[in-house]
């Protein structure tokens, strides 16, 4: 019997917004008809690690930067899906409001605000 193989797993919260769920092994890989298309289906097992924890994973840094997938849905509904300095709907990012470099946390949804990708390149680190 192999060895299941473990892996990093995302999950896409919205069209270019994706989460860290964690690492898992795979267990199992097959593919099922869905009309036209063939689905690549997978069964994964929890391992409760982390990618730090799994030197087959190491090149997949995870730190603190990381924003959680409950942050991002509050932040996303909070400011209603748009930047908040000019109300833009597209190319958005999630920012930290204090950088992360300077202290700021990814993990309070009072720190993390939308902004479209001009707004954010212009702010950079600074703190407004």
């Amino acid at each position: 019997m192999l060895k299941a193989e473990p892996v990093a797993v995302f999950e896409k919260i919205r069209s270019g917004i994706w989460a860290y769920n964690g690492v898992f092994e795979l267990i199992d890989v097959w593919t099922e008809s869905s009309g036209v298309r063939r689905v690549f289906k997978f069964k994964l097992r929890a391992t409760g690690q982390s990618r730090r924890e799994d030197p087959s994973l190491s090149a997949m840094k995870e730190d603190d930067r990381l924003i959680p997938t409950w942050v991002k849905l509050e932040v996303w509904k909070r400011d209603r899906s748009r930047c908040v300095t000019c109300g833009e709907k597209s190319g958005l990012h999630f920012d930290h409001i204090i950088p992360y470099s300077k202290g700021g946390s990814s993990k309070d949804p009072k720190n993390i605000q939308l902004l479209c990708v001009r707004h954010n390149l212009t702010k950079r680190d600074r703190i407004e």
